[in-house]
């Protein structure tokens, strides 16, 4: 399913239980939510404050004309 994400954090939050290790997504992206699974890489390079969104195959597209009835302010 393509998302629309509004990111606050790039990498994952990494957590510490029972001795095991998990990583926390915080960017939105992972298949796996809550856990990380590396998608956070596609979003390197955008522009803070700026709408982008990922189709199912992971394209990230960044022109609000390319969604059609998505308001902006």
């Amino acid at each position: 399913m393509a998302r629309i994400v509004k990111r606050t954090h790039f990498d994952p939050l990494r957590l510490a239980i029972g001795g095991e290790e998990k990583w926390i997504c915080r960017c939105g992206l992972s298949k796996n939510q809550p856990f990380c699974d590396g998608s956070h890489k596609l979003a390197k390079g955008e522009v803070p404050n700026k709408l982008y969104w990922y189709d199912d195959a992971g394209q990230r597209h960044d022109s609000a004309e390319a969604l059609p009835g998505i308001r902006t302010f």
